[in-house]
């Protein structure tokens, strides 16, 4: 696996075919992950320098985060708002149904006596 994403750096610089060979690679590692398939510790962690090491230093790409969540608050807000008038009126079902989607899109609703929070 490694060595095809040499094989693609030493063919004049080949980044479509590298980025296409570094989804491979990401698709093995999380099917590992899953456990639908079977590597050594040692090998995983190598691999996962590899992809890092081509995804970073070789293309230069890099993490962007973002620097201003104060729209995502605001959506966040009036989601959280439509939850608990669900709550209030005891419709659980429509309670529930935020709180699930918007886990699947990896916010986690929280509620606590001080209120209801959420993270990323």
């Amino acid at each position: 696996m490694i060595e095809s994403l040499y094989e693609s750096m030493n063919d004049d610089f080949n980044t479509p075919i590298l980025i296409a060979k570094l989804f491979d690679v990401v698709k093995f590692i999380n099917n590992v992950k899953d456990g639908n398939a079977k590597i050594s510790k040692d090998d995983l962690l190598s691999l996962t320098d590899k992809v890092t090491a081509f995804t970073f230093d070789v293309l230069g790409l890099k993490f962007e985060n973002a620097a201003d969540d104060s729209k995502l608050d605001a959506v966040m807000q009036i989601i959280i708002e439509l939850r608990k008038n669900a709550r209030d009126n005891k419709d659980w079902g429509t309670s529930d149904l935020i709180r699930d989607k918007v886990a699947d899109a990896g916010i986690t609703i929280k509620d606590s006596r001080e209120g209801t929070s959420w993270t990323v």
